[in-house]
């Protein structure tokens, strides 16, 4: 092989292409299809859809995700671990239990009502989920009801509320989780008067208010 001529300098190497951070398209991807999930619902969204949201081609968000089921399953997840994140967030510091309940009643109104459209995704398309993809999802979902019905048992003790079952837990998701049918910004109420309303709904009539 011939030699290099003395004084020749080598050949520049070609720039290696940029390596686009696939964490962050995952993220896109999740958060792109849960805005379509939510507007136009699971059944009606198509990966084309999701795709073209993102600047794909069709078939890319396959490299992500095995199936538009796999895709539902991450949103639903998403959604769940940022509110645990914004839960463990409003509860940091608190110690008595009208407190912990307020803070619980405004960070869930403000993850399903301005925060994370991922979220509200849970409770319309809940339906679309496979058996296994179920599985995964209640586990998430365990951790963060789990906090509440805590909450719920101090109370109690307290004096606070009348009941601390499980249905009583439901019942107050139940009401809470409504309100993304209802409640539009600047149409009369605002988040906290929201709150505040469930939360004086909820603790005994002789508790005293505290804002």
């Amino acid at each position: 092989m011939a030699r290099s001529r003395e004084g020749t300098k080598p050949a520049p190497r070609k720039a290696k292409a940029a390596v686009p951070d696939e964490g962050n398209r995952r993220s896109e991807l999740i958060r792109k299809a849960g805005r379509l999930f939510l507007e136009k619902g699971y059944d009606a969204t198509t990966i084309r859809d999701i795709a073209d949201a993102v600047g794909m081609r069709s078939g890319s968000p396959f490299y992500h995700f095995k199936s538009k089921q796999d895709m539902l399953k991450a949103v639903m997840i998403e959604g769940l671990q940022s509110a645990l994140a914004s839960q463990e967030e409003a509860m940091a510091g608190l110690r008595e239990p009208e407190e912990k309940f307020r803070a619980l009643v405004r960070s869930h109104l403000r993850i399903i009502l301005e925060d994370h459209a991922e979220f509200p995704v849970l409770l319309y398309e809940w339906r679309a989920l496979s058996g296994e993809s179920r599985a995964e999802v209640i586990a998430v979902k365990d951790r963060y009801e789990a906090v509440w019905q805590s909450t719920l048992k101090e109370l109690k003790k307290a004096g606070l509320v009348n009941d601390d079952s499980k249905v009583v837990r439901l019942l107050l998701f139940g009401a809470l989780n409504w309100t993304v049918q209802w409640y539009r910004p600047g149409g009369g109420l605002t988040l906290d008067q929201i709150a505040d309303h469930m939360i004086d709904f909820v603790l005994c009539p002789d508790t005293p208010k505290k804002r």
